[in-house]
């Protein structure tokens, strides 16, 4: 009877090292599978980060995993630009290789998280307050975490190019439950090529949400489809 062997995962990939209050550290993202819809997040980290992590690490989760893993994402079938998303839209700068909000449909979405009204105040003071050259005002009237819906990017990965995703339902609770079930430490990320901010931080991880962020500034996971969702973070001299 032949034997039968389970494959193994594929080795990790360094994404070099970077210097932070002095310290060292080295990264290394994780190739998975094309994780499903609802698929158990604690499955994925399990089969890919156990044979990688060492004693003294501790792991960068993409906010996307996870949301994925809760079923946190619609469809573009079943989203219908209204006319606040298409005037709002007008006034959003497209990115390199990022549709951000310059996308309809998109905007839709973040109308149906934080409602018609609010949305439309966070249009209103947002281009007031960008003429005198303050940003970020439309996200924070609009709250609801409408900042970190993605999605709808023509250069993710097949089938996800036309989902949109919420973000972890929460994630530092969602963060605290994967170094609870595994011992890992865990940090969750909303990275892409613009910027990089920290959703969740479990307690074990040695760093402040500021440092954390500076250690995986550059997006370590990539921005296509890379399917390295999972950074291993590694000390290279001992924290202080």
């Amino acid at each position: 009877m032949p034997r039968t062997t389970t494959p193994r995962a594929a080795p990790p990939i360094s994404r070099g090292t970077v210097e932070v209050d002095g310290i060292v550290y080295e990264r290394h993202v994780v190739r998975t599978h094309l994780v499903h819809v609802k698929e158990p997040l604690l499955d994925v980290l399990k089969k890919y980060v156990t044979h990688v992590i060492q004693p003294g690490d501790f792991i960068a989760l993409s906010e996307k995993l996870v949301a994925i893993s809760q079923g946190r994402v619609i469809h573009r079938s079943l989203v219908q630009p209204g006319l606040l998303a298409k005037m709002i839209v007008k006034g959003v700068a497209k990115l390199k290789d990022d549709v951000g909000f310059s996308d309809p449909a998109k905007m839709q979405v973040a109308i149906y998280r934080a409602g018609w009204w609010r949305m439309l105040a966070a249009m209103t003071v947002g281009g007031i307050t960008r003429v005198f050259g303050r940003h970020g005002d439309f996200y924070r009237v609009a709250g609801h975490r409408v900042s970190e819906i993605d999605g709808f990017n023509p250069h993710t990965i097949k089938p996800f190019n036309e989902f949109a995703m919420l973000g972890p339902e929460e994630p530092q609770r969602d963060a605290q439950d994967v170094e609870d079930a595994t011992g890992w430490p865990t940090v969750i990320m909303d990275a892409n090529n613009v910027n990089v901010e920290i959703l969740g931080l479990s307690r074990g991880v040695p760093l402040s949400r500021a440092s954390a962020r500076l250690v995986l500034l550059d997006n370590p996971i990539g921005q296509s489809d890379e399917q390295t969702p999972i950074v291993v973070v590694r000390p290279l001299r001992p924290q202080p």
